[in-house]
């Protein structure tokens, strides 16, 4: 079965026409959280917990050199200071899309002496998230 690195994967953020990739970007990661429901009740059997799947969420954090001028990152800059929501999808390169609506939750700038200047940016999404397979 192949196998991708991770710098084949790549944070895309809306504007109103298309996805523009996040320049500078260094890792991300997509986190996927349920909830769990207790069902369990005196006629369970064999006295094994029972669950049911409750709510579920997602978040994408992310990080990079910050790259002047790049128009992803101006949206994200945007929708930062007018508390709006933004559009993102990570793409692999098979096609595998996850696609939400997200709201900022940390947008940092370090600017360390002796380094590149760099962000670190959290998504927290609100809704669902989609996976298109790209088959």
């Amino acid at each position: 079965m192949p196998k991708i690195t991770g710098m084949k994967v790549k944070l895309y953020v809306m504007d109103a026409s298309t996805g523009k990739v996040l320049a500078g970007q260094k890792n991300a990661t997509l986190n996927r959280q349920a909830d769990s429901i207790d069902a369990t009740s005196k006629d369970t059997e064999g006295f094994w917990k029972e669950n049911l799947l409750g709510f579920k969420e997602y978040s994408i954090d992310a990080d990079g050199a910050y790259v002047v001028n790049d128009a992803a990152y101006g949206v994200l800059e945007t929708a930062f200071v007018n508390s709006e929501n933004v559009d993102v999808y990570l793409e692999f390169p098979s096609g595998l899309k996850y696609t939400g609506n997200c709201v900022i939750t940390d947008f940092s700038l370090e600017a360390p002496y002796d380094d590149l200047v760099s962000y670190k940016l959290t998504l927290k999404g609100s809704g669902a998230l989609t996976v298109e397979t790209g088959a």
